[in-house]
């Protein structure tokens, strides 16, 4: 307890600390207040710290050296708005809390410039007139999908997958079934269950087969007259695996042409490219889908296609059509920063650029590389107390769950701190550094890392190392 005291009395006031640099300056340009509130803020954080023993006597030492550090931090935060930029060195390529993935340099490009000043979003340049919003995305989507050999198809872009569910099941299916396997009927992040989004669509829901074996003559026992949908839902976030059965996507695809009922695939993850490339099996993409005959299918355009948060509808044109005379399309449209993020992107698709896509080449880094980068800041930081381990990046973002890619990552291990104690200081850096804890060490693993964002990094370790 004399120790605990001790150290509390290590505390500077708020008016002493406020004479630090650079804070002065700081109080000068954005107010003593804001400032002054910071400073409290810092010094309640450590007096918590060192009432609840998390801090030793080095990580108290640390604390105070970086104090002022920590209050300029804060006040940034608070006069620079909450939303910031971070370094994802957790291993989670698609983090949904970090905002899934980067945009590509095409696509960051194209929002800037049709953002800055106004744009054709829906005026027809060679007409004068009026013109469509999502003839932008379409055009793009048909052209890669006739690049595949599929042709008859069309797109509509909405803000996400969910509501690309919701409305293609409101302008299909109202008032009537959908049949669908027990073993599909999910729930993804936020709550969103297909048997709610359903209800709340007003079409029934019709289960058929069981939770781990459904087959096409389950399908084919429940169609009535009432059914307007067979539905598919790719387990995006799950697996069953063991004594497991599920019709071929071509079974269910005969079976809606042989009764006249459209099949919808509610595909979650967007991958346009054969992801076998980068070691994942089983993940559909939407060309597979098509390909199959499906007549229509949603998918994401962030997860595994790479671009901007939204929810892709493609398939039959008379369906699409539908969908976009439906009074909740409009609801859901997404503006003009979104629809120049996703040409980007696709542009990138369709001049075979997809490496500059920064979900696919995260995926594709190879893992040596990885581990050269971790050990030139473990060489760059000779006193840091760490090593590079061998680690599996996970795909992360509600897609191929269950796979994972080799990384590597250094693990810190914590001195005169908890690995808590250290994870929350790296998030705490002018730059947000968020890494994952695991066996007591807090690891960066340099895969989702950015190698532009290597020597801000080294110069954070830096600042870390006893």
């Amino acid at each position: 307890m004399t120790i605990v005291a001790h150290w509390f009395r290590r505390l500077p006031s708020v008016d002493e600390l406020l004479k630090g640099t650079p804070l002065p300056e700081l109080a000068a340009s954005h107010g003593r207040a804001a400032v002054t509130e910071a400073a409290r803020s810092e010094l309640e954080r450590l007096r918590a710290e060192i009432a609840g023993g998390t801090l030793s006597e080095d990580g108290l030492e640390v604390a105070l050296a970086g104090l002022t550090a920590a209050v300029a931090v804060r006040v940034a935060r608070r006069v620079g708005g909450s939303l910031r930029p971070v370094i994802n060195a957790s291993g989670v390529i698609n983090h949904t809390n970090l905002g899934r993935v980067p945009l590509s340099a095409d696509a960051l490009d194209r929002v800037v410039a049709c953002a800055r000043g106004y744009s054709n979003l829906e005026f027809d340049l060679e007409t004068g007139e009026r013109g469509r919003r999502d003839d932008h995305a379409r055009a793009l989507l048909d052209q890669l999908a006739e690049r595949e050999g599929i042709s008859g198809v069309t797109g509509i872009v909405v803000n996400n997958n969910a509501a690309a569910v919701f409305l293609a099941l409101a302008a299909l299916a109202k008032g009537g079934e959908v049949i669908v396997s027990r073993g599909e009927l999910v729930e993804i992040g936020g709550s969103f269950r297909i048997p709610d989004i359903m209800a709340q669509s007003g079409a029934t829901l019709r289960e058929v087969g069981t939770t781990n074996r459904t087959r096409i003559e389950d399908y084919e026992r429940a169609i009535g007259a009432d059914t307007r949908l067979l539905l598919r839902v790719h387990r995006s976030n799950f697996e069953i695996v063991g004594f497991t059965e599920q019709p071929e996507l071509s079974q269910l695809v005969e079976l809606g042409r042989r009764r006249g009922i459209p099949v919808m695939e509610d595909l979650g993850s967007g991958a346009l490219l054969d992801m076998e490339r980068f070691g994942i099996a089983g993940e559909p993409s939407l060309f597979q889908s098509l390909r199959e005959g499906v007549s229509l299918v949603t998918a994401s355009g962030d997860k595994l296609l790479g671009g901007p948060q939204a929810g892709l509808v493609v398939g039959a044109p008379d369906l699409v059509a539908e969908l976009r005379r439906h009074p909740l399309f409009r609801a859901l449209r997404v503006d003009k920063m979104c629809y120049a993020a996703l040409e980007g992107t696709l542009i990138s698709y369709l001049r075979e650029k997809s490496d500059q896509i920064p979900l696919l080449a995260m995926l594709g880094r190879p893992a040596e590389e990885v581990e050269r980068r971790c050990r030139a800041l473990v060489d760059a930081v000779p006193h840091l107390p760490g090593r590079v381990v061998g680690t599996r990046a996970v795909i992360g973002g509600g897609a191929a769950p269950g796979k994972s890619v080799a990384s590597f990552a250094l693990a810190l291990v914590p001195t005169g701190m908890s690995a808590q104690a250290l994870a929350s200081q790296l998030r705490r850096q002018s730059v947000p550094v968020v890494a994952r804890i695991e066996d007591g060490c807090v690891l960066l693993d340099l895969r989702t890392v950015d190698p532009a964002d290597d020597a801000y990094l080294t110069r954070v370790l830096a600042g870390l190392a006893p």
